[in-house]
């Protein structure tokens, strides 16, 4: 998720997502990236795991994900640079369409049990806590101890944040069934001419909602919407209330917290900044790589998503990173991918190997070179040229935000969660609703969800 997939109910309105502005900016569908949402099964993939044992020669493996083919190249790139180091063991991926995290656990179990088994998975945070409370995933403590060394330099050059919530967020009953790989946070990437042109102060990584409204006031006399405003919860949703000391859910994703006085205000701070004219109605034909490219949007929020677009547009030396504005503090979602080992797999050992792998550093740094679409989990890489090489100025700023992010809530009726905050955003951003109404009708709603 990493995040990438938290635009599963296709109803994000003009909110950034990765999805959504990758349709808006008409980016070609074969971007190299490691965990989209929709289509179809990848093109000479494998179906099961049967057969064979540990981890020797030989050993052909099965890696399924949630998407489709257009994942297939960045994939078969990821394999062959694990085969320059262990060219006995051969993988294949296998994408399987499903609209919600809960909707692809239930077909790999389905498939599991009809002897199709795949031996790896790849997993956003919405789909973790899901699989591993299925009993489908085998318990890593047994891998981590023999390879000790390995898991700890990994979890050492990681954030500590990222450490603690592989098992409290991904495990249902405290036993370690993955790895931890690459996130995304939200951070404000601004075009600097744009603001320029403006007469605008750029805004400062510790910025508030104060001076973005004044800048919103600039740009908006210049012609210039600052950013778009929609009802994606990763992009449009979370950061607001984040940055405002809200959140949907409470710690634990027990409670649900969405009509508090911090939400009701961020949802309204978000009404106004339409209502004033400081950004575009939601949905219509706006397109953003458009506006962004012409001078008329100031701003996106994202992760690191958006950077193939910003080369592609050519706008990458005219953007610039920053935190999201705050009010109370610093805020962003979080959400990351994770690498188990199914218990059904006769070949553990060769998929622990490729795990291993895929905690390196030279794995870290080849698919951040060839232009992956998360923060490496490593620090060292996220700090490193692989990362900051071809990139928006402040791009570090989206490993920083790890520091103080919040895991995308992901109970176990996640997708209907996330549907919920959709619908009464939307209505409160339409007018519909007020604030108030409208988010203390979706909390009762989530009440029941959880």
């Amino acid at each position: 998720m990493t995040c990438e997939d938290l635009t599963s109910t296709g109803r994000d309105n003009g909110a950034l997502s990765r999805r959504r502005l990758l349709q808006l900016m008409g980016a070609a569908a074969t971007v190299p990236v490691l965990g989209s949402v929709a289509g179809c099964e990848s093109p000479g993939s494998t179906s099961g795991g049967g057969g064979g044992g540990g981890g020797g020669g030989g050993d052909n493996l099965t890696f399924v994900y949630r998407g489709d083919a257009n994942q297939q190249e960045a994939f078969n790139k990821l394999f062959a640079e694990f085969n320059k180091v262990e060219p006995d063991i051969k993988l294949r991926a296998q994408g399987i369409a499903a609209d919600t995290w809960g909707d692809f656990s239930n077909t790999v179990a389905t498939r599991i049990a009809g002897g199709q088994v795949p031996d790896i998975i790849q997993i956003a945070t919405e789909g973790q806590r899901i699989f591993a409370s299925k009993d489908l995933l085998e318990p890593l403590e047994p891998y981590m101890e023999r390879d000790q060394d390995v898991v700890d330099d990994y979890f050492a050059d990681i954030d500590p944040n990222l450490v603690e919530w592989n098992t409290k967020y991904a495990s249902h009953d405290g036993k370690t069934y993955y790895i931890p790989g690459g996130y995304n946070t939200v951070c404000f990437w601004y075009n600097t001419e744009t603001w320029a042109a403006a007469g605008a102060t750029p805004p400062a990584p510790d910025w508030t909602w104060d001076d973005f409204l004044v800048a919103a006031e600039q740009l908006k006399a210049a012609g210039v919407f600052i950013l778009p405003i929609g009802s994606d919860p990763f992009t449009a949703i979370m950061p607001w209330m984040l940055t405002n000391g809200g959140s949907p859910l409470d710690e634990d994703w027990a409670t649900p917290t969405f009509d508090t006085p911090q939400s009701i205000e961020s949802l309204q701070f978000c009404r106004d900044l339409i209502a004033n004219g400081y950004a575009p109605e939601p949905g219509g034909a706006f397109d953003a790589g458009e506006a962004l490219s012409k001078g008329t949007l100031a701003a996106i929020a994202g992760g690191r998503w958006p950077v193939i677009d910003m080369r592609r547009l050519e706008l990458v030396d005219k953007m610039a990173i920053v935190p999201m504005p705050q009010k109370t503090g610093p805020g962003s979602p979080v959400g990351w991918d994770a690498w188990p080992i199914t218990k059904a797999s006769e070949k553990k050992d060769a998929a622990w190997t490729f795990i291993k792998f895929m905690m390196s550093k030279e794995a870290s740094e080849y698919y951040a070179s060839i232009g992956g679409t998360i923060v490496p989990a490593r620090l060292s890489v996220a700090n490193s040229p692989a990362f900051t090489d071809n990139a928006p100025e402040g791009t570090t700023a989206l490993s920083e935000a790890i520091s103080y992010a919040t895991p995308v809530p992901s109970p176990d009726r996640g997708a209907e969660v996330q549907t919920a905050m959709i619908n009464a955003w939307d209505k409160a951003l339409s007018g519909n609703e007020s604030p108030e109404a409208a988010l203390a009708q979706a909390n009762e709603e989530l009440a029941g969800l959880l």
